[in-house]
């Protein structure tokens, strides 16, 4: 699949204002500083569609971008970053929870975590809730280019093995090589049409 054209829609804090029609939609969501905006910015070959940051926790909203004006791209707030207000936390928390149990065409969630870490306690929380209420996902392990290609394949099993997945639903991707791309690009194609 080919993205022609991306642009950013709208931004969410509260509830009432999460997005329900009837356009497909693909979340992607993992801890603070694991590369969701430049995953989402490679995938669609623009530098700034996403905002990027140095400092982490920065997504502190629903962030939705229209995709060749026929699926929506949402990119959820990263979780786990300590200097984070507990208060902040849950109220992220709970717009992120109802964002995941009331979007009516949600196609699938891409859970984010850096190849180099193991999942954290976190990452196996959101995928206990994903099981919980039935949502598809797909796990990305994200900055495969800061480690050897050798051990690309090990640390791919590693996080399967920690979060209790099957290597079928995990990729490999790299923001500065583009590694992994077209395949994510071709799932999303593929529930689209």
């Amino acid at each position: 699949m080919k993205i022609k054209s991306a642009k950013y829609l709208t931004s969410v804090v509260d509830e009432k204002n999460i997005l329900k029609d009837d356009m497909v939609e693909f979340a992607f969501v993992g801890r603070s500083n694991v590369g969701k905006s430049s995953l989402i910015n490679c995938l669609c070959g623009q530098k700034n569609l996403a905002k990027t940051s140095s400092t982490p926790g920065l997504t502190k909203m629903i962030n939705y971008f229209l995709v060749n004006d026929t699926f929506r791209i949402v990119d959820l707030p990263g979780y786990g970053y300590a200097k984070t207000g507990q208060k902040h936390i849950a109220n992220w928390a709970g717009l992120m929870e109802k964002y995941l149990t009331l979007s009516p065409n949600l196609k699938t969630v891409f859970v984010l975590v850096d190849c180099r870490h193991e999942p954290n306690d976190l990452d196996k929380l959101m995928l206990e809730f994903l099981n919980y209420h039935q949502i598809p996902y797909m796990i990305i392990a994200t900055k495969v280019d800061k480690i050897a290609k050798s051990k690309v394949p090990p640390a791919l099993a590693k996080i399967a093995k920690t979060l209790g997945v099957r290597k079928e639903i995990m990729q490999g991707f790299s923001a500065d090589t583009g590694f992994g791309k077209e395949q994510i690009l071709d799932y999303i194609g593929s529930l689209v049409e």
